[in-house]
């Protein structure tokens, strides 16, 4: 049990979730906790750290075993012993969904829209290319015509690669644009994607991890399996909202979006929690060779850098 009573409330609200969706709770413990420290992790002991959060011992054997069969995660027994581990595959998914969860800061708009259209395509491939760029936060502007202001083209061209849709995908690049006359744009962006459901999104995870940041900043000691529980679920919520948002430049979004709060509120919470989190994972997480190796540069390179941890 937590012992912090604010991280008590937020951990029982979580348990009170019903269906926990215990497969995407793995998840995000293996992108934030397991995947900068070797990507591997003996069962019993993710079973151990998961036991706090609701998720019993059947239900984290039956998530793992279908992350397994859906190639997120790999098995190798040793002795009576069962350790899982990320496939190349499921690493480069963690990496995908994960990047944009731990950057510091939106990079500025320059004025460029990236365009693509689909219409050449066939249709059953046009249907989970539309679903696969809506989750790099292109918006459908125009039949067969998908657009977002800000992207990365390797990436898009990665996806559509992997799709089998690159040959068939007419991918456009505007030119720098006068940002002067912004309404036309901002209605566009209002027709095309849906800022305020999102917006009650972000709402939602400030009323419910603020309460959390105002009683940590200042307290004298923190508990590591409290900041541990912290840091999943901050991590598990933000994950869950973020890749829902198209990521929109400032100059296209509401004077007062809720987004930009919650990056903050996420970065500085991560920031607080972060070096107690990861004596809790060496105390609790193994490997077969023993605790979890030292997280690499990447892990302090989040949110525009974390404490480095001493040796």
């Amino acid at each position: 049990m937590p012992n912090n009573r604010a991280v008590q409330q937020l951990v029982e609200e979580f348990c009170q979730q019903r269906p926990i969706r215990a497969g995407s709770l793995i998840i995000t413990v293996y992108g934030d906790a397991i995947a900068t420290r070797g990507g591997t992790v003996w069962l019993g002991s993710l079973i151990k750290a998961l036991e706090p959060l609701g998720l019993n011992q059947r239900l984290v054997r039956t998530s793992v075993f279908r992350l397994a069969k859906e190639e997120w995660l790999t098995a190798e027994q040793v002795g009576r012993r069962s350790y899982y581990s990320l496939t190349g595959a499921g690493r480069r998914r963690f990496e995908k969904a994960f990047k944009r969860v731990y950057a510091p800061v939106l990079p500025d708009w320059d004025g460029q829209w990236c365009i693509v259209m689909t219409g050449q395509m066939e249709q059953e491939t046009r249907r989970p290319v539309k679903e696969e760029l809506g989750w790099l936060g292109f918006g459908n502007i125009a039949p067969g015509v998908m657009a977002h202001p800000k992207v990365d083209l390797p990436e898009l061209q990665a996806t559509l690669k992997d799709l089998n849709a690159l040959d068939d995908a007419i991918i456009f690049e505007t030119r720098k644009q006068d940002l002067l006359n912004g309404r036309p744009l901002r209605l566009m962006v209002k027709e095309c994607w849906n800022l305020d459901a999102l917006s009650e999104g972000y709402r939602y995870f400030l009323n419910k991890f603020r309460p959390i940041w105002q009683e940590l900043k200042d307290a004298e000691h923190l508990d590591p399996e409290d900041c541990f529980l912290v840091r999943t679920l901050l991590i598990h919520e933000y994950r869950r909202i973020l890749l829902k948002d198209p990521q929109l430049p400032e100059e296209l979004l509401p004077s007062d979006w809720e987004g930009t709060a919650a990056r903050l509120l996420c970065r500085n919470l991560y920031r607080l929690v972060a070096e107690k989190t990861e004596q809790h994972l060496d105390q609790i997480l193994e490997t077969a060779e023993g605790p979890l190796p030292n997280a690499s540069a990447t892990f302090y390179k989040r949110f525009g850098g974390l404490k480095t941890l001493p040796v």
